[in-house]
């Protein structure tokens, strides 16, 4: 599936904020947004001030941008969010939650979305006992995601052991330290999620 390969801190510059693509770094000053204030591009030329449309698209990109999802899929979860029963905006976030690279993320096992991602890809979790190698899969509550047990004896197994619990886990999350495993207690509500984005100028960019 195609993906995103450029550099991270290039998205959170244009976006004029941290999307914290990049795990530790993001909580440094070594973080491109810290150190380079202006956007990416021609500095020379005075930025126009952005229209209505603009201001939404630059909302929905840094959403999308945020879960390290394209286009494509991005619209697919808001239309399968505007279908359910609730509020729109408040569904998509929930469905972005829910994915397995973004639970792996928030558990603490990875230190960014993109590592996630990739460990995901590669086979190393799984999902009631069962390896599941797909980012985008929907962890409901009740299901347990945990490590696969022949990459317990991996480099990036102790690599992600060191960094448990330098982040608070959500509290629609259970994490067990000791046995290295999380939980699914609930679906993820408006309040848990601090991904910082205006999801009525995403459900208001999709409704033109």
């Amino acid at each position: 599936m195609a993906r995103y390969t450029g550099p991270a801190c290039r998205l959170c510059r244009r976006a004029g904020e941290k999307l914290f693509l990049k795990g530790e770094r993001c909580y440094t000053p070594r973080c491109a947004v810290e150190k380079r204030r202006r956007p990416p591009g021609d500095t020379g030329q005075r930025r126009r001030r952005l229209s209505e449309w603009g201001t939404q698209l630059r909302e929905k990109q840094k959403a999308r941008q945020s879960y390290g999802v394209l286009e494509r899929q991005f619209r697919g979860y808001f239309d399968t969010a505007r279908k359910m029963p609730g509020v729109t905006g408040a569904n998509l976030l929930q469905l972005l939650e829910s994915r397995l690279d973004n639970v792996v993320y928030r558990l603490g096992f990875a230190g960014a979305r993109q590592q996630a991602r990739q460990w995901v890809l590669h086979g190393h979790f799984t999902v009631n006992d069962r390896k599941v190698s797909i980012p985008s899969y929907r962890v409901k509550p009740g299901q347990v995601v945990g490590w696969k047990e022949s990459s317990k004896a991996k480099g990036l197994f102790v690599e992600a052991s060191r960094q448990l619990g330098q982040r608070p886990v959500p509290d629609w999350l259970s994490l067990d330290k000791n046995k290295m495993v999380g939980s699914v207690s609930r679906l993820p509500e408006s309040r848990d999620i601090d991904t910082l984005v205006d999801t009525r100028l995403i459900v208001e960019h999709y409704s033109r």
